[in-house]
């Protein structure tokens, strides 16, 4: 069952790249505003290459949906109706929420060249969803093991500074996803040095468009964000608490990410690289979520 759970959480990080790169090609549009028909077809004959991304991501995603209530079936069978079952029933719920976003998305026709507010904002909620999702899924896989350590107390500094660690990562993944969406839509070539502080400048003049304006925004906040999460992680292990091996890995993910964004801004976010960038955000969230759940509150027993 927690192999199982495992690999499900893995499936979906595919998915979600998979979704990053529908975007990057500009496939979003590739079934017209139909859904979850395929330009009015079931299966769409005679498809071009953005209709075949296209489609086939909405395949991959339907897949989550058996795997979820698989998931769930499975937990409630061998473990009852405990913190797995929950955590599987959340996350069965949240990739309910994740189709209607992208349905919302499809309908709306919220796709491809469109670049209004109202696009960034459903994208904000379509990626704090995911990362819902991606969260209750690995604690149904973490608290499906048999033996797992958890603190005696949820009120401890460990739990509550990992819950605000999790914040900030939201936070974070978020003005990602509105970059990443402005990046996509206003390419620049790549800058160093001088051109690249020139190149900011511009982007912040008054008659620039709002995501080119926000592209700032994300580098700031994810900087401000890793201090934030060296910072908790340094002081937990100090502290001595369970998940100190646990902190330690994921701090030096935390430096690879900056790293990554580093080059991100360099190379003036190549698809390849925006896919890259994602899979470590993924990995960050739920390596830090991990620690969240062994850090929660032990079930009472009389």
């Amino acid at each position: 069952m927690q192999r199982f759970a495992w690999f499900y959480v893995g499936y979906l990080v595919a998915v979600i790249l998979f979704g990053a790169w529908v975007r990057i090609t500009g496939a979003g549009a590739g079934c017209g505003d139909h859904w979850p028909m395929c330009n009015g077809e079931v299966v769409p004959q005679a498809p071009g290459a953005k209709t075949i991304i296209e489609f086939t991501h909405r395949v991959t995603s339907g897949l989550c949906g058996l795997f979820g209530l698989a998931l769930l079936v499975w937990v409630w069978r061998r473990a009852g109706r405990g913190r797995a079952f929950y955590a599987a029933l959340a996350s069965l719920f949240f990739l309910l929420v994740e189709g209607f976003i992208g349905a919302v998305l499809v309908k709306k026709q919220l796709v491809v060249d469109d670049a209004s507010v109202s696009r960034a904002l459903v994208i904000s909620i379509h990626l704090a969803n995911t990362l819902l999702l991606t969260a209750t899924t690995a604690a149904a896989a973490r608290w499906s093991a048999p033996h797992v350590a958890r603190a005696a107390a949820g009120s401890g500094p460990g739990f509550r500074w990992l819950a605000a660690a999790l914040g900030a990562l939201i936070l974070a993944n978020i003005t990602g996803a509105i970059t990443a969406l402005g990046d996509t839509l206003f390419p620049v070539p790549p800058t160093l040095g001088a051109g690249l502080f020139a190149r900011i400048r511009e982007d912040l003049t008054a008659g620039q468009h709002f995501l080119v304006q926000l592209r700032i925004v994300h580098p700031l906040v994810a900087a401000g964000t890793a201090l934030f999460l060296l910072g908790v992680f340094a002081a937990l292990r100090r502290q001595g608490v369970a998940q100190g091996r646990l902190l330690t890995w994921t701090a030096g993910v935390v430096l690879l990410q900056v790293s990554l964004g580093v080059m991100n801004i360099a190379l003036a976010a190549p698809g390849w690289m925006q896919i890259v960038h994602l899979l470590v955000a993924q990995a960050i969230w739920i390596l830090t979520a991990i620690a969240w759940l062994d850090a929660w509150p032990a079930p009472h027993r009389p």
